[in-house]
């Protein structure tokens, strides 16, 4: 282990035996690479701590396995996934409310989170301090402890630690035996990840159809929603989501744009996913 690593590991080993001292504490597991870094750290410390795996029911295959694998213990959602699309539409960039209803929740008073600073500018500018205080919901009674043990780490870092540590992985990870950190592993289809799900909808083409029949569900039970008032199909909507930043460019393209030739979103998704939506 570099010496740079070592004063991180330390780092973090006093920051835990010091903020967890004599309580059990949560330690939120996601089944990635960086929760599996914070496991082990829990271990190293010597704290007492029960891992959760709060279960989106949308994670990628393999997810569960690892979970259960890590003795990880597994909190299911009172509402599927799907079934939240069945009852507020798809999830998009501008209405995440997947997140707060799947993921975003208190369980216990003090929770280690395996949040890194250069994961993303977003997340350098929003946490400065390796402890902070969290409110859920806008309810003060749901204030959680966090916990950042390796707010501070790299890349490089997670590698060298999981490397030096020899911790198996989602398999997700692993490219002909070989870590490659820089791979997601979140809800499959999040219109938060770059491509806003692109890739991961094409390389499982079943995802779009289950999105799209839960989404059917909502349009056919909400007759007198907004939406319905710029779109004409669910397919035009997912269309949106997927594939245009506002609804604005989504309806001047769906509708023809400049050479007025609109666009059969049904068939351009059976084609774009070659899937059969019959």
């Amino acid at each position: 282990m570099t010496d740079s690593l070592r004063i991180k590991v330390d780092i973090a080993l006093k920051l835990l035996k010091s903020t967890c001292r004599d309580k059990e504490v949560e330690l939120s597991y996601s089944g990635g690479k960086d929760s599996d870094v914070i496991l082990e750290l829990a271990k190293m410390a010597g704290i007492n701590y029960k891992a959760i795996y709060k279960n989106t029911t949308i994670d990628p295959p393999g997810t569960i396995r690892h979970v259960r694998e890590n003795n990880v213990e597994i909190v299911r959602p009172k509402e599927t996934f799907f079934q939240l699309i069945e009852r507020k539409g798809f999830p998009t960039r501008r209405a995440r409310f997947c997140c707060q209803i799947l993921k975003e929740y208190k369980i216990m008073d003090i929770a280690i989170q395996g949040i890194r600073r250069s994961e993303s500018s977003k997340r350098a500018k929003l946490y400065k301090e390796p402890t902070l205080c969290r409110i859920y919901n806008n309810n003060k009674a749901n204030h959680v402890e966090v916990i950042l043990p390796i707010l501070d780490w790299t890349d490089n870092d997670v590698v060298e630690f999981i490397t030096e540590r020899g911790i198996k992985l989602h398999p997700l990870y692993y490219t002909d035996g070989k870590v490659d950190v820089k791979r997601r592993l979140g809800c499959m289809g999040c219109p938060l990840s770059k491509d806003r799900g692109l890739e991961e909808f094409k390389r499982y083409p079943n995802l779009a159809k289950a999105w799209l029949r839960a989404g059917q569900k909502w349009w056919d039970n909400h007759p007198n929603i907004k939406t319905r008032q710029k779109f004409n199909s669910i397919y035009e909507v997912f269309v949106d989501v997927l594939f245009f930043k506002s609804h604005e460019d989504a309806m001047r393209s769906i509708s023809g744009g400049l050479f007025n030739n609109p666009i059969d979103c049904k068939k351009f998704l059976e084609e774009y996913f070659k899937i059969n939506l019959e």
